[in-house]
């Protein structure tokens, strides 16, 4: 099996479309690659299938309008937990005092749900770690890699059509337009966008 960004990209793109099988208004991925990298404490360190529900979560929570997070993203607040359990995701605890209802869990009827596609992801998240496990070492990987629990990530140049840009991580530009103050029009994402480690 190949284990390229690419072909991780492509099996992420593939889980995300089994999410959508039960939850049509989930919107598309734009950009799976970017969760290859991305490390936020708000959302989970680990790229699994439990953590692309909770962006999924992100993701209707974006799609109804619906403020679902706080303090720059890092505080989950109970419209995410709501959305959270109607995906399948429980919180037993109480919200943790600076990220909230974050840390959810797969419940049983989910895991079994999805027993298929987390088989697949996690076989493909396997093989592209022992990939690229050679070349972490030999790498600088950057503040962010290397300052995980900063809430710092991967971050990619947003455009909008008047010509200026911003660096933003893809999950928090998936929960909500960013506007332009110049022309008034969303940042978007281009393809192939180039993509840099965020300062912690």
């Amino acid at each position: 099996m190949s284990t390229t960004p690419p072909v991780l990209a492509a099996e992420l793109a593939q889980a995300w479309a089994d999410i959508q099988r039960y939850h049509s208004e989930l919107p598309d991925l734009a950009a799976p690659e970017s969760l290859i990298g991305e490390s936020s404490s708000a959302c989970g360190a680990e790229l699994s299938f439990e953590r692309l529900l909770h962006e999924a979560v992100h993701g209707i929570a974006a799609a109804r309008g619906v403020r679902d997070t706080s303090r720059a993203g890092r505080y989950h607040n109970r419209r995410f937990l709501a959305i959270a359990e109607e995906l399948g995701l429980d919180h037993p605890e109480e919200p943790h005092p600076s990220s909230g209802f974050s840390l959810v869990t797969l419940n049983a009827e989910a895991r079994r749900r999805y027993r298929p596609t987390i088989e697949r992801l996690q076989r493909a998240l396997k093989a592209h770690t022992v990939a690229t496990a050679a070349d972490t070492k030999r790498s600088f990987r950057g503040p962010a890699a290397r300052h995980g629990s900063s809430g710092g990530g991967v971050r990619v140049k947003a455009v909008c059509d008047c010509g200026r840009n911003v660096r933003v991580v893809p999950s928090v530009l998936a929960q909500a337009p960013i506007v332009c103050g110049g022309c008034g029009k969303p940042f978007r994402i281009p393809e192939g966008a180039e993509v840099v480690a965020a300062a912690g």
